[in-house]
């Protein structure tokens, strides 16, 4: 009778470990592609709002952080605990924390108060 090694991780687990990863990175990039469509709120001192691209990023950012903590917790019950699995899920989850205050600046106000870039929103009555 043939012994069966059961210590080699299965490709199922591999692929768990690769998707935790991948989320993970496409995450952080999408957290960059936010920060770097800051400046499509203003042109010309006149507050534009938020654009789609920037909603769309501040969306997608903590779905993907969320889907890689779900990996990751799948990928540590299965593994017990193994360094990559618990790299991925600390990192996911500081992603997730900085990602939920920047889908919250997409839905803050105007910080100018609606006076463009004077800031001298006492002053005009």
């Amino acid at each position: 009778m043939a012994t069966m090694n059961l210590t080699a991780p299965s490709p199922c687990r591999d692929g768990l470990l690769a998707a935790a990863v991948a989320l993970t990175v496409v995450s952080a990039a999408l957290l960059a592609a936010h920060v770097s469509f800051d400046g499509d709120t203003f042109q010309h001192c006149r507050h534009l709002g938020p654009s789609a691209r920037m909603y769309v990023t501040a969306w997608a950012g903590p779905l993907c952080s969320v889907a890689a903590l779900v990996t990751c917790a799948g990928g540590i019950r299965r593994r017990g605990g193994a360094w990559p699995v618990v790299v991925c899920a600390v990192l996911g989850l500081l992603l997730l924390c900085v990602q939920v205050v920047a889908l919250s600046w997409v839905y803050a106000p105007d910080p100018s108060g609606g006076y463009d870039c004077s800031g001298l929103a006492g002053l005009k009555r």
